[in-house]
C-alpha cells in the first residue's frame, strides 16, 4: 500500500513506545522518569498528531517488569508523566497498555499478540481495526498491526526489521506528512 486513506475522528492511532514515543534503550530499559526522552520533534508535532485521530493508545512491551527491574507502579509513574507531557502539548492518550512478562512466558499478552489491541477495542467499541493505524519500530509491532487489519507504519532505527509495512517513516513527528 502507498498511501493511507484520508483519516478523520473515527480513526483510531496505536503507537509503541519505546523507539516511537521515546528515544529507545537498546542497551537496557527506561527505568525512571529522567532517562525517559521524547523522539526528535515529537513534542512539536503533538498538537497535529492529536487533532488527527478520535482515538489514541499506546501497547507497549514492558518485560523489565518481570525482569524485577521496575515495579509496576513505577512503570506507572512514567506513563503518567508521559501523558501528561505529551497532554500538554496537544497529543492526549487515552490509555496505555503495558505486557509485563518476558518474551514467551504467560500470558501472552506481549506484542505481536493481540491482546492488549483487544482488550483496548472491549473498552473502547468504537475502535474499528479496518480504521486504525499501528506505529511501531519492530517487526512484532508491525506482526501486531497486520493481524488486527491495520494500516501499518515503521519507524526507521539501528533495529533489524524484515516485515513490510504500510509505510516507513524516519521519526513519529513525520506522521501528519503524511496524513494530512
Amino acid at each position: 500500500m502507498n498511501q493511507i486513506p484520508k483519516i478523520d475522528h473515527t480513526w483510531t492511532l496505536f503507537l509503541d513506545r519505546d523507539g516511537v514515543i521515546n528515544q529507545r534503550n537498546f542497551e537496557g530499559y527506561i527505568l525512571q522518569w529522567p532517562d525517559f526522552q521524547f523522539t526528535e520533534g515529537l513534542l512539536d508535532a503533538a498538537s497535529q498528531i492529536g487533532r488527527l485521530f478520535g482515538n489514541i493508545f499506546v501497547v507497549t512491551n514492558q518485560q523489565c517488569i518481570a525482569k524485577a527491574l521496575l515495579t509496576e507502579e513505577e512503570l506507572t509513574i512514567i506513563h503518567q508523566q508521559m501523558c501528561f507531557s505529551l497532554a500538554a502539548h496537544g497529543l492526549k492518550i487515552q490509555e496505555v497498555k503495558a505486557a509485563y512478562e518476558k518474551k514467551g512466558a504467560a500470558p501472552f499478552r506481549r506484542k505481536p499478540n493481540t491482546a492488549m489491541a483487544l482488550e483496548l477495542k472491549a473498552k473502547f467499541p468504537s475502535i474499528d481495526f479496518k480504521k486504525s493505524i499501528m506505529v511501531g519500530d519492530t517487526d512484532s509491532d508491525i506482526q501486531f498491526g497486520k493481524a488486527l487489519g491495520m494500516f501499518t507504519i515503521l519507524v526507521r532505527s539501528k533495529e533489524k526489521t524484515q516485515l513490510i509495512p504500510d509505510l516507513s517513516i524516519d521519526c513519529l513527528a513525520d506522521l501528519p506528512k503524511y496524513l494530512l
